[in-house]
């Protein structure tokens, strides 16, 4: 099957070099971290790319989305294969049209690959909450990532936390391993618009005051624990906040039925709303609008719905775990996500605290300007430059 391209690009000349990059997590219609990384990276590497390199992106259907790179710098080749695409179909656009160095945000090289590549690693969260990975994935990537140890030219990690992982799971060489923080959408803003924060609560069956977590439902976010946290401070509100809604919105992952389960189990069913996926056109507005965002996850790579709540004056809830305190830094109510009666206390404080939630509102501001997806384009592109050129 032939390949679709736009803007095909012209050979390399000089120092100029054509960079390609597993686009597959970007072209998706459907976001969550990864895509988002995925494709808020690679738009910025289009902006920045300029005349040193240019950037050929496989997917394996055409993008989804109208803001997709499209300059004359950038080379989009759709190659459909329905299974198997990075390591066959990838694997073979490669072999017969290699780049000077290929550049994969979403943790698995080809198992083909003739140019020096470098390859995120977004978390080892599989190693140390193995329950919650089902065994195959858990095995899959155990081997992708030991696999990277081995033959990726450099290995781009999403935090110090993840580094730390790599060096001692993997004993993993130091000097191939860069830390490049992700960037933030410097469109999401506080929404001040009252009607437009109940229109989108309103599309979630949704009134009154409320927490709100964003995210995929799965165990390694601890929602159980939040909902049991959530069960034990609710006696213990003030008469107005007796309604508070406890807001798990985001698509079903694995073990979900346990978190429902849950629920029933506490008697929660009017106060846990369910909304399911929530639009990104809907997501400012209804982090805008909520009491905090609570995000006691037991282990992330990063965190970026931290900055994502952040950036919309929302006081945020986290946990004091891997990554987490590199992201939030004092701009957030850090919490143990082990211990469900210190969960349980977070969000009391942070509920009848408003002297605090004004606090983490204005730090959380100060902290989401160290992030940049141009500062992260930049280094990315700087570490393809050089393994180009080894």
């Amino acid at each position: 099957m032939s390949a679709s391209r736009l803007h095909p690009l012209p050979p390399a000349r000089g120092s100029s070099f054509i960079f390609g990059i597993d686009a597959s997590r970007a072209a998706r219609a459907r976001r969550t971290g990864t895509e988002t990384y995925a494709l808020e990276l690679i738009k910025a590497m289009a902006r920045l790319a300029g005349s040193r390199s240019r950037l050929r992106l496989y997917t394996p259907h055409p993008p989804q989305h109208p803001d997709w790179p499209d300059s004359a710098g950038v080379e989009t080749r759709v190659i459909p294969l329905p299974r198997l695409w990075t390591h066959l179909r990838l694997s073979a656009e490669l072999l017969r049209r290699p780049p000077d160095a290929l550049f994969v945000p979403a943790h698995v090289l080809p198992l083909v690959c003739p140019a020096p590549a470098a390859v995120t690693v977004h978390d080892l969260g599989y190693r140390h909450y193995p329950q919650a990975h089902r065994r195959a994935d858990r095995w899959y990537l155990d081997w992708t990532t030991r696999r990277h140890t081995r033959v990726a030219r450099h290995i781009i990690a999403d935090s110090q936390a993840t580094q730390t992982d790599l060096l001692n799971f993997y004993r993993a060489d130091a000097w191939r391993i860069s830390v490049v923080y992700l960037g933030r959408d410097e469109s999401l803003a506080p929404v001040t618009n009252v009607a437009q924060i109940e229109q989108a609560k309103s599309r979630c069956q949704l009134a009154g005051d409320y927490l709100l977590y964003i995210g995929t439902l799965h165990p390694r976010k601890n929602l159980v624990r939040l909902i049991e946290a959530f069960a034990a401070a609710r006696p213990q509100l003030p008469a107005e906040l007796a309604g508070v809604k406890l807001v798990i919105a985001g698509q079903k992952g694995w073990l979900f039925d346990q978190i429902f389960a849950r629920v029933a189990e506490l008697g929660l069913a009017e106060h846990v709303i369910f909304p399911g996926f929530v639009a990104n056109a809907d997501k400012p507005a209804l982090l805008s609008g909520a009491l905090a965002y609570v995000f006691p996850s037991l282990f992330e790579g990063f965190g970026l719905p931290v900055l994502e709540a952040m950036a919309c004056g929302t006081p945020v809830l986290t946990s004091n775990v891997s990554s987490l305190p590199e992201v939030a830094g004092d701009a957030a109510l850090l919490v143990n996500p082990h211990d469900t009666a210190a969960i349980a206390a977070g969000l009391l404080k942070v509920m009848t605290d408003a002297g605090l939630r004004q606090q983490l509102r204005a730090r959380g501001f100060e902290q989401i300007q160290k992030f940049s997806w141009d500062t992260a384009a930049a280094q990315v592109l700087e570490i393809l430059e050089r393994i180009a050129s080894e």
